[in-house]
């Protein structure tokens, strides 16, 4: 299980940078080694995560695709130094499942709270619009307050709660979904009434 979308403090301030300095591009395996610094720190100090131990290079395309036309990822940048990644993955193996993708974003600690959680879903949409993809779908931990308010501020809807399914740090985990339709011009998005249900955040395994 996901729960791996959301590391970013999203709500901006004083100290928020210039979004039109963020550089977006695609994962390259070049990008691996600096996505996995930033995302081992989540694995080990955070239940942003359920991943307990940190993921090997060789495995971390399979949480971060890399060449996958269906399913975009990218490097986030900033004044040339990556800062943060964002991906696609695929919801369920099964091939009925693919019009869905399942939605991360992981930012460096210094860089949160400066609006490019937003950036990213509005990268990550745009690019999965492309790929003929009809569903975003966005799993969040429970304690990630940071990552509920990212994902319901970008219009995502909450529909539904799985209580107590994991552990981590000692601590009993509830998982919250989100989910939204995106737009083509021979489907319009449609509107979902949402579960009233728990509490969330993200993760990646």
């Amino acid at each position: 299980m996901r729960t791996d979308q959301f590391s970013a403090n999203d709500k901006g301030g004083a100290d928020e940078i210039d979004l039109h300095m963020a550089e977006f591009a695609p994962v390259t395996d070049a990008d691996l080694p600096a996505i996995k610094e930033i995302y081992d720190h989540y694995i080990l100090t955070t239940t942003a995560t359920f991943h307990e131990t940190p993921v090997s290079l060789d495995e971390l395309p399979g949480y971060v695709p890399v060449d996958d036309p269906k399913h975009p990822s990218f490097a986030i940048r900033s004044d040339g130094s990556l800062v943060g990644f964002c991906s696609c993955s695929p919801y369920k193996r099964r091939s009925a499942y693919d019009r869905t993708v399942e939605l991360s974003v992981y930012l460096s600690p210094g860089f949160t709270g400066r609006g490019l959680g937003t950036a990213a879903l509005a990268r990550l949409e745009s690019a999965a619009t492309a790929a003929g993809i009809c569903v975003m779908v966005g799993t969040v931990c429970g304690e990630n307050s940071a990552g509920i308010r990212l994902m319901e501020r970008c219009d995502y809807t909450r529909c539904g709660c799985l209580r107590n399914v994991g552990e981590k740090f000692g601590r009993t985990l509830d998982v919250v979904l989100y989910q939204k339709e995106l737009s083509h011009p021979e489907t319009p998005a449609r509107r979902h009434v949402s579960l009233t249900v728990g509490r969330l955040w993200p993760e990646f395994g």
